[in-house]
């Protein structure tokens, strides 16, 4: 059950993740054409860019991406290793990633936290609440510890690590 949730969870995260993706591609040819055409830039374009858009595209995929052995890896030792050592050097590749990730998601939730209750803005044509903006930090985050640890101890370690 655990598993269904929390794919789920993963596939809503990623379906937003490319969607903010397709508002970053629109906001700037937007923005790109109207400069040429009508000398007229997308005032809002650069700060929903740089503050929603491109931290929530970059964290909210990584658990999906993760999931389906989509990242970048350096392999380093033998994919099955016999016995004991291999069983623990599976547990570490997940388990050492996690304890990274638990850092992130505690550090940037913190600073969301204080961002929010402290009500930090940045001014510009829109005043834009911060707190909201680094709050999908610690979400993606989260969600990749959470399929970390799935994978290393309930999934007896992934197989696609």
């Amino acid at each position: 059950m655990l598993e269904k949730v929390l794919s789920k969870v993963e596939d809503a995260l990623h379906l937003a993740g490319c969607l903010c993706l397709l508002a970053v591609a629109l906001l700037v040819n937007a923005d790109i054409l109207l400069r040429l055409f009508a000398s007229r830039p997308v005032q809002i374009q650069f700060e929903l860019t740089e503050l929603y858009l491109m931290p929530a595209l970059a964290t909210l995929s990584l658990s999906r991406v993760f999931r389906d052995g989509g990242h970048l890896a350096l392999e380093f030792t033998p994919e099955r290793l016999p016995g004991v050592f291999g069983a623990v050097i599976v547990k570490l590749r997940l388990l050492l990633p996690a304890a990274f990730f638990v850092a992130v998601t505690a550090m940037s939730g913190k600073f969301a936290f204080e961002a929010i209750s402290h009500g930090d803005v940045e001014y510009g044509v829109i005043d834009w609440p911060l707190g909201w903006a680094y709050a999908v930090i610690p979400l993606g985050c989260g969600v990749l510890v959470l399929r970390l640890l799935h994978d290393a101890f309930l999934n007896g370690g992934a197989s696609e690590t």
